[in-house]
């Protein structure tokens, strides 16, 4: 994941490029504008604030506040490498962004439904994004395109174990960081894989089909 990710309390362990959100960081991103913030910084590398809000549709005063307050709660820091005087420059701190603290969420429910609000706009968002692009797009990809959805009914040990699976079977594959682009055979692509578990409780059974 290089994006936000609300992430399961029993999920394998992370890597050394993520954060786990503490109250403090949570609320720092409680807000959709921060959430964007952090995943151009991540997706498109060090941007100015200027540059950041043309990419969002907001002015750059907004922008500049926020990345001050994401600066302050330790998620990104100035590039000091590509800044100068009249132009800052920021960069994420860290590469992935975890929530897993079920705890915490029930102690800032508000924080913890903005944020993750705000992460699943993100991806509505870039579905749509893909979408719009669809037809211009190389038709080997455009084939490879796929939304898919299936309604199972499991307990709740059931989920966790295909929850397990689904992270085994993603982490075969080579993960989108600036090392892996690198050393990337010819014909790679960046793309992005999003999981929901969506469950609904209390749902009744489907009445059996008649013989």
């Amino acid at each position: 994941m290089t994006d936000d990710t609300p992430h399961p309390s029993d999920a394998p362990p992370l890597d050394e490029g993520s954060v786990v959100l503490d109250a403090k960081g949570l609320r720092a991103m409680a807000h959709p504008v921060r959430v964007q913030l952090i995943g151009l910084l991540r997706k498109h590398g060090p941007s100015t604030a200027t540059r950041l809000a043309e990419r969002l549709g907001v002015n750059s005063g907004t922008a500049s506040y926020h990345l001050r307050q994401l600066g302050a709660a330790g998620f990104v820091e100035e590039d000091t490498e590509r800044g100068n005087a009249r132009e800052r420059w920021w960069r994420s701190v860290h590469r992935t962004t975890w929530f897993n603290d079920p705890e915490l969420a029930e102690r800032e429910p508000e924080a913890a439904l903005a944020y993750q609000q705000s992460v699943a706009s993100i991806y509505a968002l870039r579905t749509q994004q893909t979408l719009n692009d669809l037809q211009t797009m190389p038709r080997v990809w455009r084939e490879r395109f796929d939304l898919s959805d299936w309604v199972l009914r499991l307990t709740p040990e059931e989920a966790t174990d295909l929850y397990q699976e689904l992270w085994d079977v993603i982490g075969r594959y080579r993960r989108d960081t600036p090392e892996n682009a690198a050393t990337a055979p010819a014909g790679a692509e960046r793309v992005g894989v999003i999981t929901h578990f969506l469950p609904e409780p209390h749902t009744p059974a489907p009445e059996a089909e008649a013989p």
